[in-house]
């Protein structure tokens, strides 16, 4: 196996296991409203405005991307609000609390992982793959008439 073969093979193990993780972590305050409650609380004692506007946003946003990086599909876009999305927990919440570091560690996980899918892109088992190999072919296509 060749070495671009078993990054596209790590990129969707990673994909898959943190997308699934994003999922999981917010998949309460969807299903049951008090737990969204209970989140809007904690965003209000953090000092967060509009609590509930930024608690939905975080959830909704932490699901699609969830989606996306499992699908593989605009894994950039969404990895880019999920950098915005944990950075801010990380300042907003753990420093400022002056949590430790295991503590923090899940945020900053999801931090790292954001960053790695950013710049390394889904990989060759993902949809924007499929859609980008698609459109070339497509594009051959055009040219040759």
């Amino acid at each position: 196996m060749n070495r671009k073969k078993r990054m596209d093979i790590a990129l969707l193990a990673i994909r898959l296991a943190f997308g699934f993780r994003l999922i999981y972590g917010v998949s309460d305050n969807i299903m049951h409203w008090d737990r969204m409650l209970e989140f809007r609380d904690f965003l209000l004692e953090n000092g967060f405005p509009f609590p509930l506007i930024c608690g939905l946003i975080s959830v909704y946003t932490q699901l699609f991307a969830g989606i996306s990086w499992i699908i593989g599909y605009k894994v950039r876009v969404f990895s880019l609000l999920m950098l915005l999305n944990f950075t801010i927990a990380i300042i907003q919440v753990h420093l400022w609390h002056g949590d430790s570091y295991i503590q923090t560690a899940p945020a900053i996980h999801m931090l790292v992982v954001a960053f790695l899918i950013y710049f390394a892109h889904a990989g060759k088992y993902s949809a924007d793959a499929y859609l980008e190999k698609k459109k070339k072919k497509h594009q051959r296509h055009v040219q040759t008439f």
